[in-house]
């Protein structure tokens, strides 16, 4: 059975592995206070999910940290591995990053460069935690469409699964250069929209907000 760690029990974390128990997938999930503060969520999710630290990987994993801490993220064990990536730039939150700010770097990107043996892919970065829940089965109509980029075509085709398993279509933005395109302000963030939507969406997106 395959595995998933989940790096950050946030409202993000938290939500992709409820939704991935539910779809038969083990999980392994961690935060920056300890494994013995997750007692409750491990408890919601029961038997297919355990607390661990950030070092134990799983198969692949979802990094759903603040951007800001990013650089938390242990290297070596993530060597090799897919890498899915929910990060957002808050600059309330995270402070000022020029390189963002000035349309140089994607939140992706950073973390690629981070993790240089890893597959970054960007994935449920702009779907609110509470709308994870919200998929509904292939073929359904105007079901509702997610982004992602990666610079490894394995990377996008395993969010394209787990989007699908999770009840929504894929849209494939390309390189993780691209993945400014979904980011926090722009036309595609965090609204409901079929595939054709999307990608109208994503066309439109200005470089800089």
């Amino acid at each position: 059975m395959t595995t998933i760690g989940i790096i950050g029990a946030g409202h993000i974390g938290s939500q992709v592995a409820r939704k991935a128990v539910a779809t038969g997938y083990d999980v392994v999930i961690s935060n920056s206070r300890g494994p013995e503060t997750l007692a409750d969520l491990v408890a919601e999710l029961g038997p297919r999910a355990r607390a661990a630290t950030a070092a134990e990987a799983g198969d692949f994993a979802v990094v759903t940290v603040p951007l800001k801490n990013y650089r938390d993220i242990p290297v070596a064990p993530l060597a090799g591995k897919i890498v899915i990536d929910t990060n957002n730039y808050y600059w309330e939150r995270d402070g000022r990053v020029p390189a963002l700010d000035n349309g140089e770097a994607t939140t992706a990107g950073m973390l690629q460069e981070h993790l240089p043996e890893s597959k970054v892919a960007k994935g449920f970065n702009h779907i609110m935690a509470k709308d994870i829940s919200g998929g509904t089965p292939a073929g359904t109509e105007n079901r509702r469409a997610l982004a992602t980029a990666s610079d490894f075509p394995e990377g996008s085709d395993l969010v394209a699964k787990l989007y699908d398993e999770f009840g929504f279509d894929t849209v494939n933005i390309g390189p993780l250069s691209e993945s400014w395109r979904v980011e926090r302000d722009r036309p595609a963030y965090v609204v409901r929209q079929n595939a054709a939507e999307l990608e109208a969406n994503l066309a439109k997106a200005p470089r800089t907000v």
